[in-house]
C-alpha cells in the first residue's frame, strides 16, 4: 500500500511539473507570436521535424501530420496541421508551397478493392504538386494528379484531375475559375 501512495505522489508531482512547463511555454508563445497552442505543438519544432524526414531546406511540417510512403518535399514549403501526405504511390511537392490545414493528398485509392469485395488491388499513381503552389484548407487531392507550378487551389476543393501551371481552381470536383 505504501508503494502505491508513493507512486501516486510521484505522478501528481510529474503532472504539476508538466502543467507548469505548459503554462511557461504557452506564455512564451503568446508573447512572441501571439499564438496559443496545445502542449504537444509547443514541444515540437516544425522545421527540425521536416529536416529529419528529409524535406528541403527551410520546409516545415506540423507533428500532427500523417506521412505515408515515398513523400518528397522541396525547400521552403509549409505543411500545415492535420494534413495527410500519402506517398504510397509516390508524392512530390515542390519549393515554396503552402499546404494549408486539413489538406489530404493521395497517391493511391482503394475503390476497385472495395467494390470488388477485396478481389481487385489498390490502385497507385504518383501525385505531383509543382513549386509555388497554394493548396487551400481542407482540400482533397486524388491519386495521379499533377498540379503545375504556381497553381492556386481554393478551400474545400476536391481535385481529381491534373491542371497546368498557373491554374486557379476550386470546387467539388475542382474546375478552372480564373
Amino acid at each position: 500500500m505504501g508503494d502505491r501512495i508513493i507512486f501516486e505522489q510521484k505522478i501528481e508531482t510529474l503532472v504539476e511539473m508538466i502543467q507548469q512547463l505548459h503554462d511557461r511555454l504557452r506564455l512564451e508563445m503568446k508573447q512572441k507570436w501571439d499564438r496559443t497552442l496545445p502542449l504537444d505543438e509547443l514541444l515540437s519544432n516544425r522545421w527540425d521535424s521536416a529536416r529529419k524526414i528529409g524535406f528541403g531546406e527551410g520546409s516545415s511540417i506540423y507533428h500532427n501530420s500523417y506521412i505515408y510512403g515515398d513523400v518528397k518535399v522541396g525547400k521552403n514549403t509549409w505543411i500545415g496541421p492535420f494534413t495527410i501526405l500519402d506517398g504510397s504511390g509516390g508524392l512530390t511537392i515542390g519549393d515554396y508551397c503552402s499546404i494549408s490545414a486539413g489538406v489530404q493528398i493521395y497517391s493511391h485509392d482503394s475503390v476497385a478493392w472495395a467494390i470488388s469485395g477485396g478481389k481487385d488491388h489498390y490502385e497507385y499513381a504518383p501525385t505531383i504538386i509543382g513549386s509555388r503552389c497554394y493548396i487551400g484548407p481542407n482540400t482533397v487531392i486524388g491519386k495521379g494528379v499533377n498540379l503545375g507550378d504556381g497553381t492556386i487551389v481554393g478551400a474545400n476543393s476536391f481535385v481529381n484531375r491534373s491542371f497546368p501551371s498557373d491554374s486557379r481552381i476550386a470546387g467539388n470536383p475542382a474546375i478552372t475559375i480564373g
